[in-house]
């Protein structure tokens, strides 16, 4: 089926806000249940993130790519599987739908739509904890085009709940997502001042999976990749 450039942008936009609604709003329910245990709230959070990820990715993949993230977005760019042009708007409504998935979140636990978070998430561990969860992250995804495509939706989920345990930053990967957290300030806030510091480590990350990728998996896709996150923005 044949997807129009507003229904892949609009894919983008609620997938995104989708998934930012859901890390969001189950670190505000996990905080609340877990009576102080925060290695609890953190389970619950990265179980909730993955499960959301899984459907989102299956649902909307075959629409837009569902990539819901700029760094991925950027990659299938430098790849040549999206046109710059394209590119951009999609970072643009990824922008927007994980601000839109902020306010959702707050809306639905009756806090202020915007508030934003005072949770100090910086230094070289956390930046360099980005880097390695985006490069984890690209890498996974560009591999797993390769090996076994229907297994995207799957191995992206997986990576991103091992990603809240192995890094000390919980993986964020993501900087749509990385804006949207410093809109709350909740469990899975992070202050605005660090959100750039995030962002930076994770362009770097990513840079550095495309490339060994590349070296690796070679730099073209194959016929069979097509259905899966590299889905064009143009007919």
């Amino acid at each position: 089926m044949t997807y129009t450039p507003c229904q892949k942008l609009a894919s983008e936009a609620l997938g995104t806000a989708m998934l930012v609604a859901t890390v969001v709003g189950s670190g505000i329910m996990a905080e609340t249940l877990s009576a102080g245990n925060t290695g609890l709230a953190l389970l619950a959070n990265a179980i909730a993130t993955g499960a959301i990820l899984y459907v989102l990715i299956t649902a909307l993949g075959p629409v837009s790519g569902a990539h819901f993230n700029p760094v991925v977005t950027a990659i299938f760019a430098l790849r040549a599987e999206v046109a710059w042009p394209a590119a951009f708007l999609f970072v643009a409504v990824q922008i927007a739908g994980g601000i839109a998935g902020t306010m959702l979140a707050h809306a639905m636990f009756e806090a202020p739509l915007i508030e934003l978070s005072t949770h100090t998430r910086t230094g070289a561990a956390q930046w360099l904890s980005e880097g390695v969860a985006t490069f984890t992250l690209i890498f996974t995804i560009l591999g797993t085009l390769r090996a076994r495509p229907a297994a995207v939706p799957v191995s992206v989920a997986l990576v991103i709940v091992a990603g809240y345990w192995f890094t000390a930053s919980t993986s964020f990967a993501n900087p749509a997502v990385t804006l949207a957290r410093a809109l709350t300030d909740t469990f899975s806030g992070i202050a605005p001042a660090n959100a750039l510091g995030f962002i930076a480590a994770q362009c770097v990350g990513a840079a550095s999976a495309w490339l060994v990728a590349e070296k690796i998996f070679g730099w073209r896709p194959t016929p069979a990749e097509e259905p899966s996150l590299s889905g064009m923005l143009e007919d």
